[in-house]
């Protein structure tokens, strides 16, 4: 059985913004070194950008899900929709609406986040990966006001990045670097409390950040991972036999109202699935095309390759962040 704990009142904002100077040395340290590159970052700009390229994937994935609907991930759509009506009908979805085809920003989500903020794994943790969704907002924000940490905001693909925060005070991770992971916190359509077992919003991002990492070395199977999520976002019908061996699942959960520790059995997965990864998917993602051609030349054997798929269009941040470089 998952332990729960009643969430304590939110962290206010106020505590939040008292920045330490420890802690804001600590962070993004390659970032803020030049003054001048973080003055001439346009936020607005950014944003603007941000959302065009967001609408024009959601209306990708709109069409790619009409197609899953009726292949053999028809249930985790049927999940995903069940959830994400239930959050609009309900008056819980927060901008940016519809929440459809994302992680759902909700209401109560900074409250979500300060429960997080109060746990010791969090406090305790010296890097922090975190989503780069909107109802993780006051996740980034914690970790990089509050804690004498570095925070990778979207783990290991610079080409997904998509928060203002990881633009501005991060940098892009490659294969090489030298990284320990204290703790994931991953962003979920639906998550089981029973089971640990976590739905996306269905493109894979996270199930691919996870596999690199491990790849890497920064994380193995004692790394815990977290997901923020609205009560409503609770579901007791993903079935765990029916989870893909990439499927990434969940240790803690946290609400605006609790924290559950689902004591999950589900393994995790132990890095990059190449069979399940098709030929459109690597084509999106520089660093897996270099993964995988480092690979083979190490062990002279070429790596298997999964079928084709219609892939929504995707937000390709690449030359944003060579130019900041």
């Amino acid at each position: 059985m998952p332990l729960l704990f009643p969430a304590t009142p939110p962290l206010p904002l106020c505590r939040a913004a008292r920045v330490s100077r420890r802690a804001t040395a600590s962070v993004a340290s390659a970032a803020r070194s030049s003054s001048s590159s973080s003055a001439s970052f346009d936020a607005a700009a950014f944003e603007a950008e941000r959302l065009r390229l967001d609408a024009a994937a959601r209306a990708g994935m709109e069409s790619t899900a009409a197609a899953a609907e009726a292949g053999p991930r028809a249930w985790k759509w049927a999940i995903r929709k069940r959830v994400w009506d239930a959050l609009e009908a309900e008056g819980i979805a927060r901008d940016p609406r519809p929440v459809h085809h994302r992680i759902p920003n909700f209401d109560g989500a900074p409250a979500a986040a300060d429960a997080l903020g109060r746990l010791d794994i969090f406090q305790k943790s010296h890097c922090v990966k975190v989503n780069p969704d909107t109802p993780q907002k006051q996740v980034r924000f914690l970790t990089l006001s509050v804690m004498d940490s570095q925070m990778i905001p979207v783990g290991c693909i610079p080409e997904a990045c998509t928060s203002v925060g990881a633009a501005k005070y991060g940098r892009p991770i490659g294969l090489d670097e030298s990284l320990k992971v204290d703790l994931i916190v991953i962003g979920s359509v639906a998550v089981d409390p029973s089971s640990g077992a976590r739905l996306g919003k269905g493109e894979g991002f996270a199930e691919l950040e996870y596999g690199m990492l491990r790849y890497m070395g920064a994380i193995d199977d004692s790394t815990m991972i977290v997901t923020t999520v609205h009560d409503k976002q609770l579901v007791d019908d993903i079935p765990v036999e029916k989870l893909l061996v990439h499927d990434v699942p969940v240790d803690i959960i946290c609400t605006p109202t609790q924290v559950i520790f689902t004591k999950t059995t589900i393994p995790k997965p132990q890095g990059i699935y190449w069979e399940k990864l098709s030929p459109e998917k690597l084509g999106q993602i520089r660093i897996l095309r270099e993964l995988k051609q480092r690979i083979e030349q190490e062990t002279g054997t070429m790596l298997p390759c999964g079928p084709s798929e219609k892939l929504p269009p995707t937000a390709q941040r690449k030359q944003r962040w060579q130019r900041r470089r």
